[in-house]
């Protein structure tokens, strides 16, 4: 069992081997939290951890226990109003104007395996022995509002999966104005706050600080996730290290905008919330209605961020992540983006498909600008009409050429958005977000579609799936590339619901296109890394990383996003030099040696290689086939971060530890520097390892503990050669 209830004393043990997740319900019916963290012995009360207190200034639950205050005890979905001050995870108006709630237990249920939240991704299992479910139910007696809070714990993983859904069981009509997916009450505060921040072509850069009295938070309120803060933070003790120490990661299913925090009062106690963003928000519940929130992950590690991280990698891999591309290594690909915008034919993208597959290659991907009026990004999106200037004989004519190759093909899309001039802006101005009489805003020169209008995702449907239909492609990169402004449906009732049903309308066009087509391989994009959340890898299992295809900023990229995602999830290729973000140079060598911890590709015009260019792209793409089941599915090991550095490292390693990769990259010269080594991770300690290339032979003990030794010249006085942005690849192979 996964949940145990221990009736005489009201308390919830939820546990696997890994943590243990406590709460109690005290009277009158009130939900408190005791204890999350590593599992402990099972009890038939906790009752010694809740910790009550006499302080001024409180309002108690009764003058007979002036000691018991909802601000100063630890709850599990608390409300604002009857005596707790700190934000509260539900918050609603009722008809009257009040916002009162008084939640309290009523009954719950606990069941086997764990179901996905209709209209919403999330958590599946494949075997009901794989989780364990709590749904405890609170009413409020005044509205007859009814909360159902939803705890899976994984059996097998360190994650605990939590929503809420509330139900209006009244007579009136209520309005919600907070509805967090998870609200979670720690008892101190000594933590550090891990956080993912960038912006366009820099995204989830690592930041730590400690906590301080009040709140710290993230959040987006652009309509999705962004790539200014990733929708995930995790509190770290202050010795917690990659590799050891405490830390818990917390993130939610969801790609709308968002809001996540910590809390710490002045008592020092740590509040976390995470979901759907309040602000804009509001949700009516007429009687009988009901609103359910994304889940949220929990994610307990005592073996560092390290720890942490591949736990969320298995979940998003394997439990997120959908379909039958889910364990399927990802085909080595060139998309034509960087290699000819928009200026290119039939011709010239079928010479390079050719050389693609002369060169190895699985996959031609052809980005934007195949559709009429396309020649720049200023107009043609929203009517997906082929261009018969560019494909005088049909795209699929084209598709059937790079078929008969023996090459996969695949096709760029961008269906939320819609351009000036088009058919469809033309026709149809009411399914574009803005209000009618004020000035429209464009972004990027394009105006977002309105998917909370059910009509406007049956349209767009029809139209791609047509495309895809006549084209037959494998892969669909689906883009989205600008902010949500002028927020305004002309369609919908309650304008606050339309940044979340907006949402809704993409999953529902994303399941609607899985289910007709389940064969293509779905790759998500947002301007580059602007929605890469767990919401899109349910449908889409990778996700383009960055617009930035820099090496060395890619190091930073990569090693930030593997925080929370898997190598599986992330597009990363090698693109021409100087790079078009930065107009730096980086060698070949360097920059496949830091794609390849990706799904890998290139993004470049293969026509103009030299022939020696060429038969360095031969030897990567060789090096990513024999090697792509172990980076893009083993155990990921975060080395040496760029945010601390001159150096960056990182390794995989096989499920049955008999291989590994490890990858060392250092961005500067140095000189008459100190000597260098590395300590590994995650090998078999008693296991003799070969390294490729070398004739030494070395346990795995010795690499974990006595290190992996990388001095070259450059750690005396002799010139080293190899200047600036090198990399290093060291290939274990367990002999004994």
């Amino acid at each position: 069992m996964a949940v145990i209830y221990h009736a005489e004393s009201r308390t919830f043990h939820l546990y696997n081997d890994a943590f243990s997740y406590i709460f109690k319900i005290m009277d009158p019916g009130i939900p408190v939290h005791l204890y999350y963290g590593r599992k402990i012995h099972d009890r038939d009360a906790f009752d010694y951890l809740l910790e009550t207190a006499r302080r001024p200034m409180a309002v108690v639950l009764s003058e007979d226990r002036p000691d018991l205050s909802l601000e100063h005890l630890k709850l599990e979905y608390p409300v604002y109003g009857t005596g707790d001050m700190r934000n509260p995870a539900l918050d609603v108006r009722h008809e009257n104007g009040s916002r009162l709630l008084e939640l309290l237990y009523e009954n719950h249920q606990i069941t086997a395996g764990k179901s996905v939240p209709a209209d919403l991704p999330g958590v599946y299992t494949e075997k009901d022995e794989e989780a364990e479910t709590l749904a405890l139910v609170l009413r409020d007696a005044e509205s007859s509002l009814q909360v159902i809070l939803y705890y899976s714990v994984m059996e097998e993983m360190p994650v605990l999966i939590r929503s809420a859904q509330i139900v209006n069981a009244g007579q009136n009509e209520i309005r919600l104005e907070t509805a967090m997916s998870l609200s979670l009450d720690l008892p101190e505060m000594e933590y550090d706050m891990i956080t993912l921040t960038g912006a366009w072509a820099r995204e989830r850069h690592v930041r730590r600080s400690p906590l301080h009295e009040g709140v710290q938070s993230i959040g987006s309120l652009r309509g999705f996730s962004s790539n200014n803060f990733s929708p995930f933070f995790a509190l770290a003790e202050k010795n917690t290290d990659e590799n050891s120490g405490t830390a818990v990661g917390v993130s939610i299913i969801y790609s709308g905008s968002f809001l996540a925090e910590a809390a710490a009062d002045t008592y020092h106690t740590v509040r976390i919330r995470i979901g759907i963003h309040p602000e804009t928000f509001e949700w009516h519940l007429q009687p009988g209605d009901s609103f359910r929130t994304p889940e949220a992950v929990l994610v307990y590690s005592d073996a560092g961020l390290n720890g942490m991280s591949q736990a969320f990698h298995t979940l998003c891999r394997t439990r997120i992540a959908r379909g039958i591309w889910r364990d399927r290594c990802r085909p080595v690909l060139v998309n034509n983006w960087e290699g000819t915008y928009f200026d290119f034919d039939e011709e010239k993208l079928l010479a390079i498909a050719r050389c693609a597959k002369d060169l190895g290659m699985e996959m031609f991907v052809l980005d934007d600008g195949w559709f009429r009026c396309r020649s720049s990004d200023r107009t043609g999106l929203g009517d997906w009409i082929v261009d018969t200037d560019k494909f005088p004989r049909g795209i699929r004519h084209f598709t059937d050429a790079v078929h008969a190759m023996g090459l996969l093909c695949g096709i760029w899309i961008e269906p939320e958005m819609v351009s000036p001039g088009t058919d469809l802006f033309r026709e149809h101005p009411e399914w574009i977000i803005h209000e009618e009489g004020r000035p429209m805003h464009a972004g990027r020169h394009q105006y977002v579609l309105d998917y909370s209008n059910p009509d406007v995702v049956d349209a767009v449907f029809e139209k791609i799936s047509a495309v895809l239909a006549e084209s037959r492609v494998d892969y669909v990169k689906w883009d989205m590339n600008r902010s949500m402004s002028d927020v305004y449906s002309m369609t919908l009732k309650h304008q606050g619901e339309l940044m979340h049903r907006y949402i809704l309308g993409v999953y529902a066009l994303y399941s609607r296109l899985i289910e007709k087509f389940p064969g293509i391989l779905f790759e998500s994009c947002a301007s580059g890394g602007a929605r890469f959340d767990m919401g899109m890898l349910y449908y889409a299992p990778q996700c383009w990383t960055s617009d930035d295809t820099d090496a060395y900023e890619r190091q930073k990229i990569q090693y930030g996003t593997s925080y929370v995602y898997p190598l599986s999830s992330m597009g990363s290729h090698v693109s021409a030099v100087p790079n078009h973000q930065l107009h730096r140079s980086i060698s070949f060598k360097t920059r496949a040696d830091t794609a390849y911890f990706g799904t890998f590709g290139y993004e470049l015009d293969l026509t103009k290689l030299t022939e020696e260019e060429k038969a360095e792209v031969r030897r990567q793409i060789c090096f990513m086939k024999e090697h792509r089941q172990l980076i893009q599915f083993g155990t990921f090991f975060r080395l040496r971060s760029p945010f601390e550095g001159n150096e960056t490292a990182w390794m995989c390693v096989s499920p049955d530890r008999s291989e590994a990769v490890i990858a060392y990259y250092r961005q500067t010269q140095e000189v008459n520097a100190g000597y260098r080594r590395i300590r590994l991770q995650g090998l078999d300690p008693d296991g003799l390892y070969a390294i490729e290339g070398q004739t030494e032979t070395y346990y795995g003990d010795a690499l974990m503990h006595a290190g992996l030794l990388l001095s070259d010249a450059s750690c005396g006085e002799e010139k080293s050669e190899e200047g600036d942005y090198i990399s290093r690849l060291y290939v274990l192979k367990r002999i004994a």
